[in-house]
């Protein structure tokens, strides 16, 4: 395991094969979680890939960390920090360009895997910077418009596909927020599954097993530029 080589803490699981580049996963865990969450799938996906989970920047009370902070109050209610989520969507863009530098990782086969908050920032990087990521998994999550980036529409997604799930009984976030995901990626001509689980906010064994086949259909179908 190795630490503190990339701008954020991470935990890593190295491709079987190192006589070429892998594919890689690179993770992004929900709110007040860790590096250690989503890293616990690790030995139960594909050997072939390099498996990098990410470490949010934003340090919680009393443990855990946060992709950008979340209020609560009379007049707004529960709103986003759309600040800090931008800045930490520029920060992982700069970890996947030192990931692909450091590790012996192909940059054509890059696949984000988010959870509830990793999942909204894995969705605003990939719509962002779509020549830096190929797939995203989105578990648990939705697409929060405001921390896209400016022209967004006009990027080339010719490359981009996406899985995005949601628990039909989600008591953190709707699931009538995540059921916009699939129209509003199909308007800009991104592929997207989207698959439902009788689960609240967390992920089904079935939705495992389900993200991790399309993972395995997925891979390698994506043209070079």
């Amino acid at each position: 395991m190795e630490k503190q080589t990339l701008s954020l803490e991470h935990n890593i699981q190295f491709a079987d094969s190192a006589s070429e580049k892998s594919p890689v996963i690179i993770m992004l865990h929900g709110f007040g979680s860790d590096e250690n969450d989503l890293f616990s799938f690790a030995p139960e996906l594909p050997s072939h890939y390099t498996i990098i989970s990410l470490k949010a920047p934003i340090p919680m009370q009393p443990y855990g960390n946060a992709w950008y902070n979340i209020y609560f109050d009379d007049a707004n209610g529960k709103f986003s920090d759309d600040e800090q989520a931008i800045a930490s969507r520029e920060l992982v863009v700069k970890c996947i360009d030192e990931i692909i530098e450091k590790y012996k990782v192909s940059e054509e086969n890059v696949t984000l895997l988010g959870f509830s908050q990793g999942t909204i920032l894995s969705f605003s990087i990939a719509l962002s910077y779509p020549e830096k990521v190929q797939r995203v998994v989105g578990l648990s999550g939705y697409v929060n418009e405001g921390i896209l980036k400016k022209g967004y529409e006009n990027n080339d997604f010719s490359n981009l596909k996406i899985y995005s799930s949601h628990g039909s009984v989600d008591q953190v976030i709707p699931v009538s927020w995540a059921q916009k995901t699939k129209p509003f990626l199909e308007k800009l001509n991104i592929p997207c599954k989207y698959s439902e689980f009788p689960v609240g906010h967390g992920v089904a064994p079935q939705n495992f097993y389900e993200f991790k086949e399309w993972l395995e259909t997925t891979e390698g179908s994506n043209n070079k530029k």
